[in-house]
């Protein structure tokens, strides 16, 4: 049977009576009225235009009542819309009603399923909306592998170890498992401040090439001398620090802006074998819950270091065009915080438009429920946030426990959502045994064999274990 559509305005204006502009008393059903609709139709998640059967021998209006739907025309007997695509795994249900178009009592519904995506796009969020591709890949890829495992870091581990110093090519983690470790861990203080010109620099800049020409993930910490008294990260003498530098005009704010010139121009010009920039999770400013540095707890107001955090982000993104840093923010989270947790991961938070990482710096030597309980809390906010998270410093100084690594890190991190685990460093000491600054592994250590145990675990990244981090995933953006 043929079908004729009238728009809501016309049946409308058929109603109305022509005194007073009232609506006239809804009229009878007809009993000769036939009208057949097709009870259930299913869409694939891309959505895009599907039809559903229709017959009648009246006017009718077909209304969507679901807003991923839009009702398009009437062609035969077939009624035409267009779905939005469905961006989640599960299935979901909408209907279309076909009513009488004199009479709205009068009508049918017909159910539309619209399938799961399998795939569903993960669509993530950047500080610098400008970021470089392969840094927007990074940051893609540190929430991807948080799905299947972490990966394994270790701090200048591809500069020196525990007997051996600039040697390249060597590791002490490479020395023990065959492989190198999947996150490199350098320090940017000595390049910004006014030990930028140590030769160390050198050596600084080649082993971060070397690493991410092999594909693997460097992060950086800031361990910056004062600019304000002249001390070390650990001068905490003088509260003024953070306050002159957010002052127009102040010799300490000019001083450090050098410092921040310095590091834009050592991130311009770090370039891997393939010519690109090499992003670097940059994380200044770590562990600033505590009072031991400049920056800390006891220099600075919550106000200050939360001014102090965006300057700095503001300075390098807009006015150095540094296009290849993933901001990290790591408070320190060495003990079992109770339901207090969540706010000490939130300490002093700069914003979510200024941080892309969630990182924590965690010294809980043998506490391994505090460290569990830490990585449980951060699981949380980084799924809160769709912000990926890990371990940006972690290890027991001159550990000597034969099971370390499978009862304590691996054990802690399973079911955990984290992208990486960094150990602090492996001290050079030479033949100074006595010297027992070190927190990851080397030849001849108790835990050998035990850390071969983690590296064979599939939810452990190493090296040559890692997918191509510099590669957008598949199914997924960054905004």
């Amino acid at each position: 049977m043929g079908i004729s559509l009238m728009t809501v305005a016309a049946s409308l204006l058929a109603a109305m009576s022509c005194s007073g502009n009232e609506p006239s008393p809804e009229p009878t059903p007809s009993d000769t009225r036939s009208m057949t609709v097709q009870e259930s139709v299913e869409i694939a998640h891309t959505g895009g235009e599907f039809s559903i059967e229709i017959e009648s021998n009246f006017d009718i209006q077909v209304e969507p009542m679901t807003d991923w739907i839009e009702f398009d025309r009437v062609e035969g007997n077939k009624a035409w819309f267009t779905a939005d695509p469905n961006g989640y795994t599960s299935n979901r249900e909408g209907q279309v009603k076909f009513a009488d178009a004199k009479d709205r009592y009068y009508y049918k519904v017909s159910k539309v399923v619209q399938t799961g995506d399998p795939n569903p796009l993960t669509s993530l969020r950047i500080v610098d909306k400008n970021a470089t591709p392969e840094t927007k890949a990074l940051f893609a890829n540190l929430w991807a592998i948080a799905e299947k495992g972490f990966m394994f870091g270790h701090h200048d581990d591809l500069w020196y170890g525990r007997y051996w110093y600039n040697e390249p090519g060597n590791s002490d983690t490479k020395a023990v498992c065959g492989d190198y470790p999947g996150v490199f861990s350098v320090d940017f203080g000595p390049i910004m401040d006014n030990r930028y010109n140590s030769g160390e620099n050198e050596i600084r800049r080649r082993v971060i090439i070397e690493a991410y020409n092999r594909g693997e993930v460097i992060t950086a910490c800031c361990h910056l001398n004062n600019p304000h008294t002249g001390g070390d990260s650990w001068d905490n003498s003088s509260k003024d620090v953070v306050k002159s530098i957010l002052t127009e005009g102040n010799a300490t704010r000019t001083k450090y802006l050098q410092w921040l010139d310095r590091c834009a121009d050592f991130a311009n010009n770090l370039k891997g074998a393939d010519g690109k920039l090499i992003p670097i999770i940059f994380r200044p400013y770590h562990e600033h819950t505590q009072t031991w540095s400049w920056w800390g707890s006891s220099c600075t107001t919550q106000d200050e270091f939360i001014r102090f955090w965006q300057f700095t982000v503001n300075y390098l993104r807009d006015t150095k065009g540094v296009r290849n840093f993933i901001y990290a923010i790591s408070p320190q989270m060495d003990a079992d915080y109770g339901s207090d947790v969540k706010n000490r991961l939130l300490h002093r938070w700069p914003g979510d438009d200024y941080v892309d990482f969630l990182g924590m710096d965690c010294y809980h030597y043998s506490n391994a429920n505090a460290f569990k309980s830490n990585l449980t809390a951060m699981t949380a906010l980084s799924l809160e946030k769709k912000k990926p998270c890990g371990v940006t410093e972690t290890g027991p100084e001159g550990f000597n426990w034969p099971d370390y690594w499978t009862n304590h890190i691996l054990a802690s991190a399973k079911n955990q959502r984290v992208s990486l685990i960094v150990m602090w460093r492996n001290k050079y000491v030479g033949n100074n045994e006595g010297d027992r600054h070190f927190y990851s592994v080397y030849p001849g250590h108790e835990s050998e064999e035990d850390f071969r145990k983690m590296y064979n675990d599939p939810t452990t990244f190493f090296s040559s274990d890692l997918p191509d981090m510099y590669t957008m995933p598949k199914y997924y953006e960054v905004k």
